[in-house]
């Protein structure tokens, strides 16, 4: 036991020299599991968690934008919303995901708010009005939204612009595009349950003649080929394409015809 004001066993120097030796013990040993996990616990949780995807929701996405699949990462316009509904419906049906974004990473909804325009998109600017399904997929904080559309059975469906003008849209593999006159003929004989007849006459026949060694056709050049009005070429390929002889192709805004 130290008598009174006697001084400590050590000096200053020593002291420092203790609390540096500490000091390095820790560096030295800085690299153990212990330590590591004591040291970065904090940094780890401030670092955006990895968002666990459930296995249906994962297994969709892997399947990648298609004719029947279409991701958005948000809902911004009823108008625009209502082209991609309208085109599913005009097709074999189809899904949105919505709060996913084109590389295929989650962004998740904005609550009720994504749900309530793409309703009033469905009823309203869709028409005839389509019926939607919803699905909630969550993924930690975050929730994507399934919207389900079945294929129509009052085709064509029409969304209808800013102005108040309607128009035909169609699933062309991972695009919404405008229909064509051809194709909007195509949908109306195809929700007629009246047979199509087609009349096997000269038109016909040269058009088939000419595909067998050109491949391919568009309206314009059938249109010259045999002096024939707009609206009658229109007729004749739409018949041919509702009764599987011909098939429509469009590529790079450009829509023609080859035999199917």
């Amino acid at each position: 036991m130290s008598r009174k004001g006697s001084k400590p066993f050590f000096s200053r120097g020593q002291k420092s020299l203790h609390l540096s030796s500490v000091h390095k013990y820790s560096e030295q040993n800085s690299d153990t599991p212990n330590f590591q996990m004591n040291y970065f616990t904090k940094k780890k949780n401030e670092q955006t968690q990895k968002v666990i995807i459930p296995r249906g929701l994962e297994i969709l996405i892997a399947e990648g934008e298609g004719d029947m699949l279409d991701y958005k990462k948000e809902i911004t316009s009823v108008h625009k919303i209502a082209k991609t509904i309208a085109s599913f419906a005009n097709h074999k049906g189809g899904k949105i995901l919505v709060g996913v974004n084109d590389n295929k990473t989650i962004s998740g909804i904005r609550s009720e708010e994504e749900k309530f325009m793409l309703q009033q998109a469905a009823e309203t600017y869709c028409y005839p009005a389509v019926e939607l399904k919803y699905k909630e997929w969550h993924c930690g904080k975050k929730t994507v939204l399934e919207v389900i559309i079945d294929e129509g059975m009052l085709k064509p469906y029409y969304a209808v612009d800013e102005n108040g003008k309607r128009w035909v849209y169609i699933r062309i593999k991972d695009q919404t595009v405008l229909a064509s006159k051809v194709w909007v003929d195509v949908l109306k004989k195809n929700n007629n349950d009246n047979p199509i007849l087609i009349r096997y006459t000269s038109k016909e026949k040269e058009l088939l003649q000419y595909l067998t060694t050109h491949q391919q056709i568009t309206l314009k050049q059938y249109c010259n080929l045999l002096n024939i009005s707009r609206w009658r070429a229109i007729r004749i390929l739409s018949n041919l394409i509702s009764v599987g002889v011909l098939k429509a192709v469009k590529n790079n805004n450009e829509e023609y015809y080859t035999l199917a």
